[in-house]
């Protein structure tokens, strides 16, 4: 990281705009609440995302849906505060309702959950975001299915348990919230939005590794 970025980080909290003009083309940061987070996109992180990216394709492709991945895209969430500007490991995007998203055009920039079928987000050392404070937005935001694959069993023992292992969660939206389970080792995943999808928890996780 050069020393101009270490400036610019400490300068705390930043808007949405101000973090665009920073960070707009650098795909490696996020803004929660005005702060810049290092996503530390590791090349096992790399690999698990694009597992899963390769994974779903084929079934967009197969059903023939009128969808697509987009990967590091920003999501800045219309209803909160403009401090906050999310960039997903993997989202899978309507692409009927882009019509209605007012910076799409002109940047890769998301902001209503409508335009959104599917989230997957891998786990690096700020786990806490992606086990709480995602789980929570992307709930608001209406996204039907979000998983967390911690492939390395970094998150806290109060979301994958003791011993702490490697697990994917899959948060499953339910009367506005959502209902996670936890998937590990040769168990088949149930994914609502991809119902064929043909996986286990261990073909995911392995990617990393």
């Amino acid at each position: 990281m050069t020393v101009a970025i270490d400036q610019l980080i400490q300068q705390q909290p930043l808007d949405f705009d101000e973090f665009l003009a920073c960070y707009g083309d650098d795909n490696r940061y996020e803004l929660i609440d005005g702060e810049v987070f290092d996503l530390e996109p590791t090349g096992p992180h790399e690999e698990v995302a694009a597992f899963i990216t390769a994974k779903i394709c084929v079934q967009i492709d197969t059903i023939g849906l009128p969808w697509f991945v987009l990967q590091r895209g920003i999501l800045r969430p219309s209803n909160i505060i403009g401090m906050t500007a999310f960039r997903p490991d993997v989202a899978v995007v309507d692409r009927d309702e882009l019509t209605n998203e007012p910076l799409w055009s002109d940047r890769s920039i998301l902001t209503l959950g409508s335009s959104i079928k599917f989230v997957a987000e891998v786990v690096s050392s700020n786990w806490q975001n992606d086990y709480a404070r995602k789980v929570e937005d992307y709930a608001v935001l209406g996204i039907p299915e979000y998983w967390i694959a911690d492939y390395a069993g970094l998150g806290g023992s109060r979301h994958i348990g003791k011993p702490k292992q490697p697990t994917l969660s899959i948060c499953m939206l339910v009367n506005g919230e959502y209902e996670i389970q936890q998937f590990r080792g040769d168990r088949p995943i149930i994914s609502p939005t991809f119902p064929d999808l043909k996986l286990t928890a261990e073909e995911v996780l392995k990617a990393g590794r």
